[in-house]
């Protein structure tokens, strides 16, 4: 079963798990050596079959013991200080505030340039699954790290009631956006370092479709509001951007019926579905112009979600079928030169009857970086698709988090900053 970290607890000393505690021990002997663990995990296959499921093959991964090294006081103390920040950069963000509680040394290096400048140059930690949701009137948040596979608890005291709804995740940051009974807002946050702003006003108050984008190259982010939400089509196109701090107007999107509330933003493009005219509507972000692409949906096509992938990879995700007894689920990419959907995997049948057990129930789909997630809304079951090793996998431990609650991609990084 996986465990719930408290990821507030882990700011101050405490028991660890024997597991993190070797992880983290290895992870220093390495980095001192010079050498970085880039060496396979041994796989082996058990056959097991949850309640509900039907029998399948859940991959687990052995861990490799290493000897216990002892290391003496004193040679912690000769460490230089850039080799120490470049050997914590390269430790999984979510157990490094373990080690805060080490000494004060330890404890300020978070907010220390040297660190950041060797975090931000270290390969990312790897997806994380965000889960979002309010019970009792109070912001609940938790993050499902897959290359640890283990949940930890964030607190997101620091939300305002109105922040209800999950717009997204880029690059580090979160965004939220809500109605406070007088205006349309929206917040931007780093879960990592707790440190969130509110964004000026847009020109027009009222709710839209939002995406968030993120650009390391010069540390900053955009905020791009796309047409209203209950289908007024005189609202001009918004953009926040974090280097200017303001909100700029841009041109109106064309007349057209969006079938899906659902975006993508793919190689600096937003696309947006539409039933008339038929096909996508893309905007580019460094002309603020619309544009119609034909690419006709497959035929009977239930409902579809637009998935960004990585190298300008688009994806299209949907179920197929009038009845439920020949439903099937799809994923489809856009050829950009022909402005066709082609078929590039159908989920398998055991997989798609677990997911979903009615024909009609609820489910969500996003990706990142070439990885797709299913969720399913009332179950609260994750699967994972990858489109480049073409493995369907589940997502162990998440039925809790996952049940009724929003989700989406998340890059845990502490060099990211919200102004």
């Amino acid at each position: 079963m996986v465990g719930i970290r408290d990821f507030g607890s882990l700011l101050g000393p405490k028991n660890g798990s024997s597991n993190d505690n070797e992880y983290l021990k290895n992870t220093i002997v390495m980095a001192r050596n010079g050498v970085r663990n880039t060496s396979p995990s041994r796989q082996k296959v058990i056959k097991t079959k949850p309640r509900g499921f039907d029998e399948e093959t859940v991959a687990t991964f052995s861990k490799i013991i290493h000897p216990d090294v002892q290391m003496e006081d004193s040679i912690w103390g000769l460490l230089p200080e850039d080799l120490l920040n470049e050997v914590l950069a390269r430790v999984p963000p979510f157990l490094l505030f373990r080690l805060r509680s080490v000494c004060k040394r330890w404890n300020s290096v978070l907010y220390d340039s040297s660190f950041l400048k060797f975090h931000s140059q270290v390969p990312s930690h790897g997806p994380c699954l965000l889960t979002f949701w309010k019970n009792a009137q109070t912001h609940q948040c938790s993050v499902f790290s897959l290359p640890l596979k283990t949940w930890y608890k964030i607190p997101f005291r620091f939300l305002p009631d109105w922040a209800f709804w999950l717009v997204g995740s880029s690059g580090g940051l979160v965004c939220f956006s809500g109605f406070d009974g007088l205006s349309f807002k929206t917040l931007v946050c780093n879960p990592l370092t707790q440190a969130w702003r509110v964004l000026p006003s847009m020109h027009y108050n009222q709710q839209r479709q939002l995406v968030m984008v993120v650009n390391r190259t010069d540390r900053s982010f955009k905020v791009i509001a796309a047409s209203d939400i209950y289908g007024d089509k005189t609202l001009p196109t918004e953009v926040y951007d974090s280097k200017l701090d303001r909100w700029s107007l841009h041109q109106i999107m064309p007349a057209v019926n969006l079938c899906s509330s659902k975006m993508a933003f793919c190689d600096s493009r937003l696309y947006l579905e539409t039933l008339s005219p038929l096909g996508l509507m893309m905007y580019k972000v460094d002309t603020g112009q619309w544009e119609h692409i034909p690419a006709k949906f497959p035929r009977s096509l239930l409902d579809g979600y637009l998935v960004a992938g990585a190298q300008k990879r688009l994806f299209l995700v949907g179920r197929i079928g009038l009845y439920s007894t020949l439903q099937s689920m799809r994923i489809w990419e856009l050829d950009h030169a022909k402005t066709v959907w082609v078929e590039i995997s159908r989920m398998p049948p055991k997989y798609f009857r677990a997911l979903l057990r009615l024909s009609a129930e609820r489910f969500e789909c996003f990706g990142q970086d070439n990885l797709i997630c299913f969720t399913s809304w009332n179950q609260g079951k994750g699967l994972l698709y990858d489109v480049d090793r073409k493995v369907w996998s589940w997502i162990a431990g998440c039925a809790l988090q996952l049940c009724n609650s929003q989700v989406c991609f998340y890059e845990p990084r502490f060099d990211t900053s919200v102004n």
